[in-house]
């Protein structure tokens, strides 16, 4: 007999090509170090490109360049305040995933 819901009750869903593809673009945001990087910090506070550029080490064109991309996949969310952008994440389990993976790296 074929199970139909999965281990929180949710119906499963057939995975039709969108299903995977977006899938599949989720996972490569998040095979990028430095894509990692900005989502950890941007799951613990908003934060202005200027400000993961220096919290991380990174240029700001590196920055922009990797929040464009979580932007598209809508993973990361920004709010205008006057001429500033700041940038939170922008979906939950997106952020369990990349807490399970970091816990899962770091579990003995």
């Amino acid at each position: 007999m074929e199970n139909t819901e999965n281990q929180n009750n949710v119906p499963c869903e057939h995975l039709d090509e969108e299903t995977l593809f977006v899938v599949s673009q989720t996972f490569k945001a998040l095979s990028d170090p430095t894509r990692i990087r900005i989502l950890h910090l941007l799951s613990q506070k908003e934060c202005a490109v200027s400000e993961i550029a220096e919290a991380l080490g990174l240029l700001q064109s590196t920055v922009s360049h990797q929040l464009r991309f979580l932007k598209n996949l809508r993973l990361v969310k920004f709010r205008r305040a006057g001429t500033t952008l700041y940038y939170s994440h922008d979906d939950e389990h997106v952020v369990d995933l990349l807490e399970q993976a970091i816990h899962h790296a770091c579990h003995d």
